[in-house]
């Protein structure tokens, strides 16, 4: 359990302010690996990376943090503090749900605002926003690309952002100057971390629960039939634990002839932070191998899944009632505008944990809304869901939903 890291870190904000730069000058991981993000150069799915964070004995503070096995600066071998997840989130407008998954399985997170253009950019205010919509409370916020803009530009730029995040839940967040390009000031950065997100406090004693965020066919095209290997899933633990040879239950399964299929798998082999181990816990990102059909499992087909015990699950739901809480203005446009009450028969994109489906509203009174769902979620009474509507061509953010 020890290898496992035991926090997950969002880095979130407006598309090529440099989240994904900053992960590579933490991690030594370009996360942008598919094939359409490097051609285009954004990033199109989550992103992730295992880092250490670890301390140098000779040095002072903040020179001593890094995520070197050998200090930069002296040359000393550096201790393990804490190990972490990040979580790259894409910020380009067209991708918030996929921002919004990844925000599900985020314990704190890092807004990136790049001081070369003025803050806020809309999905800069999006993304906070959907960071307190989530109920995501530890933020710290990057103040990037420091290092080409002028020093009154970037005084100006910290003033922005300062204004911006009042009545946030960054409001009090720190505001680091940062070059991720350059690698200035990732030490402060790494000790920011370290203080200001904790790890929550975790049930190992409860039924295990995961969010299912990616998963995979792991088997080279061509292979031959006796070395086919089952599928892979990864997610986070967000309670209890797995042990090689658990056997796991997936929901809500895939359907077949119109009858939604009950997954269930041995648990064949568990990764955490690149390595094998015996059992996973709450906390980082996980891999967990098993003996499930890898055309089930192939190009994230359970991405929005919960694995848990078998038997233990909750309930899969095709509807459900929610008390609506709505922002009071839409975010992410140029020109925002009021949220308008939620009417009947209205689509709405609904992000719950890793899952994002639609929901067509059957009913409404005062604040509590029925929808019929195209797709359905497992998810439990007091569940909070992110709630999108329809403006203009995308989809954008209007509140939060409690799930009754």
């Amino acid at each position: 359990m020890n290898v496992q890291s035991d926090v997950n870190i969002g880095l979130v904000g407006h598309v090529d302010h440099g989240k994904t730069t900053l992960t590579k000058a933490l991690s030594g991981i370009w996360t942008d690996t598919h094939s359409e993000e490097t051609k285009r150069g954004i990033s199109i799915r989550l992103g992730y990376a295992d880092i250490e964070f670890r301390k140098c004995p000779d040095c002072g503070e903040p020179e001593c943090y890094t995520t070197a096995d050998k200090c930069p600066i002296c040359g000393s071998e550096t201790e393990l503090i804490r190990k972490v997840s990040f979580v790259d989130a894409p910020g380009h407008e067209t991708l918030m749900a996929t921002m919004l998954s990844g925000a599900a399985i985020m314990d704190g997170a890092v807004l990136v605002i790049a001081a070369n253009e003025t803050c806020p950019q809309p999905q800069t205010k999006e993304h906070l926003m959907a960071l307190d919509v989530i109920g995501v409370k530890d933020v710290i916020v990057v103040q990037n690309k420091i290092d080409i803009v002028s020093k009154e530009r970037a005084i100006e730029s910290y003033n922005e952002i300062k204004e911006f995040v009042k009545g946030t839940c960054a409001e009090d967040a720190l505001i680091i100057p940062v070059s991720a390009q350059q690698g200035a000031n990732v030490d402060i950065l790494i000790e920011a971390m370290l203080k200001q997100i904790q790890p929550p406090e975790r049930n190992l004693d409860d039924t295990a629960l995961m969010h299912v965020a990616r998963s995979f066919d792991i088997n080279k095209p061509g292979s031959g039939a006796n070395k086919i290997k089952g599928g892979v899933i990864g997610g986070t633990l967000i309670q209890g634990k797995f042990k090689l040879g658990d056997t796991i239950e997936i929901r809500p399964g895939p359907t077949n002839d119109g009858k939604r299929m009950i997954l269930k798998s041995e648990i064949i082999g568990l990764e955490a932070n690149g390595e094998q181990v015996d059992e996973i816990g709450p906390g980082g990102l996980v891999g967990i191998a098993t003996k499930l059909d890898p055309s089930l499992t192939k190009s994230d087909s359970l991405s929005g899944t919960v694995a848990g015990e078998e038997g233990s699950l909750p309930d899969v739901l095709e509807r459900f009632v929610m008390d609506a809480n709505l922002l009071d203005r839409v975010v992410g446009t140029k020109e925002e505008r009021d949220v308008a009450p939620i009417k009947l028969k209205e689509p709405l994109m609904i992000n719950c944990g890793t899952t994002t489906t639609i929901g067509v509203v059957t009913s409404t009174k005062k604040n509590e809304v029925e929808v019929v769902l195209k797709l359905p979620v497992c998810a439990s009474p007091g569940d909070r869901v992110a709630l999108s509507r329809r403006v203009g061509a995308r989809w954008r953010l209007i509140g939060y939903g409690i799930i009754k």
